[in-house]
């Protein structure tokens, strides 16, 4: 049960619960919705929770590779494909509509959850070090990097000084 003095954000209370089946399967990647929605009910965490907020928050507020709805400062889980979500890591691509925020909200504040709770943002350090993204450009993620090597087959019979040249006569 949560402590009675702190009142928890649901946005925190989703954290914790994805904190927690990442510690009791750390083989696994992701999880999907209804697997954290189970662990809210099962740990406590969605008493007094709406199940419309939770489906908001799972879907959009907290998710920083999909665009967000209202905030821009959450980027406190990742999309890994359809369904299924994990806690987001520094180097995770965010939707650009996030971006500009200042202080993004990656893991709940340690004075704004209960004692009980303290451990998981230690192991999240950790773990988020751990399994830290290098920040790369993507072949997926960027459109102008996908154009790479596009229109190559146009000068493939000839050397590009010489495809230039013919293009610069008058007599053609």
């Amino acid at each position: 049960m949560i402590q009675a003095e702190i009142d928890l954000l649901l946005a925190d209370r989703i954290w914790l619960a994805v904190a927690m089946l990442h510690r009791e399967f750390p083989d696994r990647q992701d999880f999907s919705k209804d697997e954290i929605r189970r662990r809210l009910v099962e740990s406590g965490l969605a008493d007094g929770t709406k199940p419309t907020s939770v489906h908001a928050h799972l879907k959009q507020h907290l998710v920083a590779n999909v665009p967000p709805s209202s905030t821009r400062k959450y980027r406190m889980l990742f999309e890994t494909r359809a369904g299924y979500l994990r806690l987001f890591r520094r180097g995770d691509f965010v939707d650009f509509q996030r971006q500009p925020h200042q202080r993004p909200k990656y893991a709940p504040e340690r004075d704004e959850i209960p004692l009980q709770y303290h451990p998981f943002l230690d192991w999240y350090e950790t773990w988020s070090e751990e399994h830290q993204v290098a920040a790369k450009p993507s072949w997926e993620d960027d459109p102008l990097i996908r154009l790479i090597g596009s229109g190559k087959h146009i000068w493939a019979d000839e050397h590009a000084d010489e495809y230039v040249e013919n293009l610069r006569r008058e007599d053609i």
